[in-house]
């Protein structure tokens, strides 16, 4: 396998996704084998209705500044889905992207409403995935130590799931749970291209962990979305929750997690807080 980049590219992401098309699943005629996958460039450039050389430029990444326009006219050629055309944009506009990053406090209303969840297991993490707080109740579920405000050293919620050997145990389809957070670390990574710890925690997955090294240059992108969450812990027997991710109005990128636990699951949880 070649290097892996850990940087962000718009030309790479248009390659990544034209290479996985096939002509006939874009009405296009094929004339039998091709020397490598998917479509060319001179065949995206007309589906989107421009100039095979300034489609060219932006695979390679040159300083073009495409409109909104033309990178809608490539998201409908690659036929990419809603959470791909927002990453597509995010992209084309990297630089503007990153000129202001928010500041990462969390406010005294935050904390008292993370601590008034128990027993739902509920947490903050900042636009690396770094964890700033995080309830006794998300300790007991998901094996955090204590938090403590004064520590310096925080888990990373993406490094947990990819190194922690009793989630791979206990999470039958751990791979393809692992697979979405790899494509929703790489989506809020674009917003901050330049941001040395994304950078640096890039690195190190892709040196310590073979499933992230697999699906990173696949530039597979997903936004969190609410849903329902089913798994078995030893300790604590089989948990269900409903998983809901919010943000803050003033820091988009700093998310509270939360998982609402189901009646059974709340009454075991509340028992394990007192003892």
């Amino acid at each position: 396998m070649g290097e892996i980049s850990s940087s962000l590219s718009l030309g790479e992401f248009l390659r990544a996704r034209r290479e996985r098309l096939s002509p006939e699943e874009v009405g296009l005629p094929s004339y039998g084998r091709r020397r490598t996958p998917g479509l060319r460039r001179e065949e995206v450039a007309q589906l989107a209705h421009m100039g095979t050389s300034w489609y060219t430029s932006l695979e390679q990444d040159r300083e073009v500044n495409p409109s909104a326009q033309v990178i809608d006219s490539l998201a409908e050629a690659l036929k990419l889905s809603v959470d791909e055309r927002r990453h597509l944009h995010i992209l084309a506009r990297a630089a503007e992207a990153n000129e202001a990053e928010p500041a990462q406090e969390v406010s005294v209303g935050l904390e008292r409403m993370l601590r008034a969840l128990e027993p739902n297991p509920a947490f903050i993490l900042g636009r690396s995935w770094d964890m700033l707080m995080w309830n006794r109740a998300a300790e007991i579920v998901f094996r955090l130590p204590a938090f403590a405000m004064e520590s310096e050293q925080r888990p990373n919620w993406l490094r947990r799931f990819l190194t922690d050997s009793s989630l791979q145990t206990n999470n039958s389809d751990w791979e393809a749970k692992a697979q979405v957070m790899v494509a929703r670390f790489r989506a809020d990574y674009a917003h901050f291209p330049q941001d040395e710890r994304f950078w640096e925690l890039t690195e190190e997955f892709i040196q310590n962990s073979e499933l992230f090294r697999s699906y990173w240059p696949l530039h597979d992108v997903q936004i969190a979305a609410d849903c329902h969450k089913r798994w078995m812990d030893p300790s604590i027997g089989e948990m269900e929750f409903e998983h809901v991710t919010l943000e803050t109005p003033h820091n988009p990128y700093m998310k509270m997690m939360i998982y609402t636990a189901s009646s059974d699951t709340a009454e075991r949880l509340k028992h394990l807080l007192k003892t």
